[in-house]
């Protein structure tokens, strides 16, 4: 593995497992390290993180292996714990753990995939690991871990403890050196006078574990002065009286004791070993706003508390003007900065004194609240421990909702809706509904499948029915996904007037005439983003809501599709995706600079904001600003795939190139010309035979021009079909999904797998009629167990029958062979015993073109299909008159054609 071109990152796949993989942009890793994490990883999720965890401390990783590395770390810690000769149990931290490190998990991807079971589960492998490579070992756990890294060689725990003396007033703190020899017959810890010790291992034998105990307070001894004068004079051995600043520099030093493998006892009465703090206390949004949305001000108040009472005037100003350190005050110990604490409270009274002349902006709050300030002037770490900040009553069932939208009041879209909604899909409604009504920016980022076409139109029929007369809406979407807007849009929410603002559904004198009357008419107005920047009357319409489908569209902010979605005018966004738009913080930034535009600042802002949570390894502040703003369900949640149907099928909606459509109309002119020459000059079967290969003709410029010229080309832009896959393939990838694309051509799966290749960044697998059998088999395997393979080609007849290929969540028809028993036959490789997730099964059909109306027939089920298609499609169709075949073929080149 070379260091010159290769980056690692670990990823998380849908599974649970953990796989090291090359990431393209990033610094790549030295050589050595390269191997050792590669030779780990490839025994297995938990032999890589044990390594991670041990042997790797120390080296300089990027944000996501580094995260890891904290992970398994904290297993390694617990080793240390351990009795010499005991057996090995190291417990799961509990979920409120396993949660906070989520939160603070940085991007990576399958982050999506990352819950607390998952991490319990990876918490087991370490263990399974563990065992396995000490029993190899051949050694006792300290040695095992010394072989790591020398500073987990810790045998026995020195254990300094400091109690309150109340009897002293002089010296008010007692100071005592323990350590841990054994465990009792209870399993409790035995702690015993540090001196003791010296008695214990005082014959030759035991000098090394004697040796071995007190080299902990050796470390800390190089890294506190105070520490080696006790060392030196004998006094770790005694118990000692203690003044109030001689505990405070104790409790100061308490990190660096606790480094060099010391174990802090303080008083039972401080909690976490702490003495408490006063803190100031702020709270905002105790009252609703007087206005809603971005524009909402905020109230905004604070006090200065102690565990919770609040401190009068005299008090606060007795701390100010009091010593640094350990103060006594209402009866008991209290640590004091009397820089930290008026620092915050100066900033604090600050913004309280803004908020009371001019509001506190929600935007501002939010990050207030996040403990995400974009700039340089924001909260020191260090001062954040001197403050608390909460949300009042409003701000807190707000957040609530937004946040837990399970718990929200019932919204029902009525029996305008003919459909029902799913439960999860309720929910979706539910909290679309309270973001928008607060004038909120939503981005629902729900998997491929889940129906968020359904809830945005229960949305509008919600709305619809509660402001009568209200302005109409915009949605956005690629040109490919306008029909199935339509159509969806006619089926389940027929009584929203709809608008397609597009080329394929208005001619262009009709489009260049709209004006705002026209669209005050309809509830709804689609476009797609190409013609949203050749139609400037759509910027200038005040909407109800703005919706763009594919948000991942304008995840470039530079590019011009971008800036012309960000100027429309609307009450409230909402931003589609079904890629986990929190693995890319680039991506992050520009769909939020849409839906919650300032939340996240400027760009420039956000990236040196980036560029310090990466350098703190801390990216909570930022989950925790824009959880509340992204609603992400998993087809893989057990809330959610127990709702679902076994099997989901979409239309894949695609247009034509320029160069399909020029083909096509001149393949329609030529098979005129055949069928006029042909008549009364060749018999039936003659004329079969040309109405059939103009078929045949028709579906392969459909797919590709090359594969028509058999010119080699085969250039992605040249094809829509292309053009769809790539958008359906870029979130799967994203998702880390297999796919199996099935076309009857055995021609097109090469340049297929080369395209897919080009997306997936990795080789998929190619089976077609040419394929050995005796490599079927072991291509199927490679598919089912390798979790890298992404994708799996087969032409129709060779893959249809007779393989199980489980592994797939989705099924692309690239083709059709108007034969829905044998495309179901196909689509049962995925969708069969053993498969455990949703499939999604995509049927690629070109609009305005003969698959479009073929596709008709078959969702009429008239009886022409009933009684001969599934014997054989062809052979009927050569039965139409010219009229009726030339109806079928034609092409309508305002539906087919991209606007």
């Amino acid at each position: 593995m070379s260091s010159a071109t290769t980056a690692l990152t670990l990823l998380l796949t849908p599974q649970g497992h953990l796989l090291l993989a090359p990431v393209p942009d990033e610094p790549p890793l030295p050589a050595e390290l390269q191997c050792r994490l590669a030779d780990s990883f490839a025994l297995g999720s938990g032999h890589g993180l044990l390594h991670l965890g041990a042997a790797e401390i120390g080296s300089v990783l990027p944000p996501a292996l580094g995260w890891w590395r904290d992970f398994a770390s904290r297993y390694v810690t617990a080793l240390c714990a351990t009795p010499e000769g005991a057996d090995v149990a190291i417990a799961v931290p509990d979920d409120q753990v396993l949660d906070a490190l989520i939160a603070d998990a940085p991007p990576m991807t399958g982050a999506e995939y990352l819950t607390a079971e998952v991490l319990d589960a990876l918490w087991a492998a370490l263990d399974t690991a563990l065992r396995v490579e000490l029993a190899a070992a051949k050694c006792p756990l300290q040695d095992f871990l010394k072989a790591r890294h020398p500073a987990w060689n810790l045998v026995g725990r020195v254990v300094f403890n400091l109690a309150e003396n109340r009897k002293d007033p002089e010296a008010p703190f007692a100071f005592l050196a323990t350590y841990t020899a054994r465990l009792s017959a209870h399993g409790k810890a035995q702690h015993l006078p540090l001196s003791q010790a010296l008695t214990e291992f005082s014959d030759g034998k035991s000098q090394a574990r004697l040796l071995s105990l007190l080299k902990p307070v050796q470390g800390g001894a190089e890294q506190c002065g105070w520490l080696r004068e006790m060392v030196e004079a004998g006094e770790i051995y005694h118990p000692l009286r203690w003044t109030p600043a001689e505990a405070y520099r104790f409790l100061t030093d308490v990190p660096k004791l606790e480094a060099a493998g010391i174990v802090v006892r303080a008083p039972g009465s401080w909690q976490a070993g702490r003495p408490a703090r006063p803190l100031v206390k702020a709270s905002l949004g105790a009252r609703p706003p007087s206005l809603l949305g971005k524009d909402a001000l905020l109230d905004f108040s604070i006090d200065v508390t102690l565990d919770g009472e609040r401190l009068g005037a005299a008090e606060i100003k007795a701390l100010l003007k009091g010593t640094d350190g350990l103060q006594l005050i209402r009866g008991r110990w209290v640590e004091v900065d009397r820089n930290k604490l008026g620092r915050m409270l100066e900033r604090f009274q600050a913004i309280e004194q803004a908020a009371a002349d001019t509001g506190l902006p929600f935007a501002e709050a939010m990050r207030l609240m996040a403990g995400a300030s974009l700039d340089d002037d924001g909260i020191d770490p260090a001062d954040a421990d001197w403050s608390q900040l909460v949300a009042g009553p409003w701000l807190a069932e707000t957040l609530q909702g937004l946040r837990r939208p399970e718990g929200l009041a019932q919204v029902s879209p009525g029996p305008e809706l003919r459909a029902s909604l799913r439960p999860y899909q309720q929910v979706g409604v539910r909290w679309l509904y309270l973001l928008t009504r607060l004038g909120l920016g939503a981005c629902l980022a729900d998997d491929m499948g889940l129906g968020k076409t359904i809830q945005v139109l229960s949305l509008l029929l919600v709305l619809k029915r509660e402001q009568k007369n209200a302005r109409p809406s915009l949605l956005v979407a690629p040109a490919s996904l306008l029909a199935n807007w339509a159509s969806e849009a006619e089926r389940f929410a027929p009584g929203l007037r709809v608008l397609i603002a597009h080329p394929s559904a208005m001619p262009a004198a009709d489009l260049r005439a709209l004006d705002a009357g026209a669209l005050t008419g309809a509830d709804l107005v689609i476009t797609s983003y190409g013609s949203l920047l050749r139609l400037p009357l759509l910027e200038n319409v005040d909407w109800h809501l703005a919706v763009i489908d594919e948000a991942q569209a304008i995840k470039n902010p530079g590019a011009q599709q971008t800036r012309q979605v960000k100027k429309l005018k609307a009450a409230a966004r909402i931003a589609l995706t079904g890629t986990p738009v929190e693995n890319r913080l680039s991506d992050l930034w520009s769909i939020f600079d849409f839906t919650n535009p300032g939340l996240l600042g400027t760009d420039k802002l956000f990236a040196t904001f980036a560029k310090r949570l990466a350098k703190a390894e801390h990216f909570g502040p930022l989950r925790l600003l824009v959880q509340p703003y992204i609603l992400r369900r998993l087809k893989a949640d057990k809330r959610v795939i127990d709702d679902l149907p076994d099997k989901t099928e979409l239309k894949a909606w695609c247009h034509l190139s320029a160069a399909q459509a020029a083909l096509y109309q001149r393949a329609v002119t030529e098979l005129a010309a055949a069928l006029e020459d042909a008549e009364g000059n060749i018999d039936g079967i003659g004329r079969k035979g040309i109405v059939l290969s103009f078929l045949m003709r028709f579906k392969q410029i459909c797919n590709h021009p090359s594969q028509w010229l058999g010119d080699g080309a085969w250039r992605p832009d040249d094809s829509g079909k292309f053009a769809r896959l790539r958008e359906l393939a870029e979130v799967i990838a994203a998702k880390q999904e297999k796919v199996l694309v099935f076309t009857q051509f055995r021609e097109t799966t090469e340049p297929l797998a080369a395209f897919l290749g080009a997306i997936f960044g990795r080789d998929g697998l190619v089976l077609h009629g040419g394929t050995p059998v005796a490599k079927r088999r072991a291509l199927v395997k490679r598919f089912q167990d390798d979790e890298l393979t992404p994708f799996f080609v087969l032409s129709l007849k060779a893959g249809g029958a007779g393989l199980n290929l489980a592994a797939a969540s989705h099924v692309i028809h690239f083709d059709r062979w108007w034969n829905p028993a044998v495309e179901n036959q196909a689509t049962d490789r995925a969708f069969r015993i053993g498969q455990r997730k949703n499939v999604l099964v995509h049927k690629f059909v070109c609009r305005g073109t003969v698959e479009e109306r073929i596709d008709q027939l078959i969702e009429s089920k008239q009886q022409l299909v009933k009684d001969v298609l599934e014997g054989g499609a062809e052979l009927l169709l050569t039965e139409l008159s010219d009229r009726e075949l030339l109806d079928l073929v034609r092409l309508d080149i305002h539906t087919a054609q991209e606007g």
